[in-house]
């Protein structure tokens, strides 16, 4: 009986070892995602003629991201996704607002710890760095015309992996970007200068890696 039991949990441990293993991330792995996010703007900021509170809408689009592992708990993260929004100053002194809508391509670089590379369910946390660019910017009723400047800003995240398979993976991600824009209208003479756009950035998708 003594000599089955060893053998039991011999095996056992065998089992878990070769399960682990085919779950593990690696030095040099490149795991690309493909994600559906919600961008939610975190807006504040007002004019400099007209006072008011500057908003912005949300949007929800797909993203592609790639992590490359430098050990098995370092990797570095970028996301690549283009979001547009429509821009708003309530409450001012000439009433509300409507400056049209701009694009967004934000582009956020983050270095991750990842806490248990050799399990089937891998959380972590990074932080790093952002830098939006806006184009496409058309105008609203209220100007009749509109500037975005593009800014650098930083970035916090946490995150989940739960490994379907060695390749395979579900993801839940979510980053709080911290970073601001100068708005101009109108050649000048409106201007809402540092506002923060401040957007959570949540979400949820595939993982395959190479």
């Amino acid at each position: 009986m003594k000599n089955k039991l060893s053998a039991l949990l011999l095996g056992a441990a065998v089992v878990a070892v070769s399960t682990g293993s085919a779950w593990a991330k690696d030095a040099g792995d490149l795991r690309v995602r493909l994600r559906g996010i919600g961008f939610i703007t975190d807006t504040s900021g007002t004019t400099d003629a007209l006072g008011g509170n500057a908003r912005t809408s949300n949007d929800y689009v797909p993203e592609l991201d790639f992590s490359y592992f430098f050990t098995k708990n370092i990797a570095a993260e970028l996301i690549l996704a283009t979001t547009k929004h429509g821009v708003y100053v309530d409450d001012s002194t000439g009433g509300d607002l409507n400056l049209g809508t701009v694009k967004a391509l934000p582009p956020v670089l983050t270095l991750q710890w990842h806490f248990n590379p050799d399990g089937q369910w891998s959380p972590y946390v990074g932080a790093g760095i952002n830098y939006t660019i806006t184009y496409g910017a058309s105008t609203g009723a209220s100007v009749s015309d509109v500037k975005y400047s593009n800014e650098f800003g930083y970035a916090f995240q946490a995150g989940l992996d739960y490994a379907i398979d060695e390749k395979w993976s579900l993801n839940l991600d979510v980053k709080k970007v911290f970073v601001d824009t100068d708005i101009s209208a109108n050649g000048g003479s409106v201007n809402a200068k540092g506002t923060d756009l401040d957007p959570w950035v949540i979400g949820v998708g595939f993982g395959y890696t190479f």
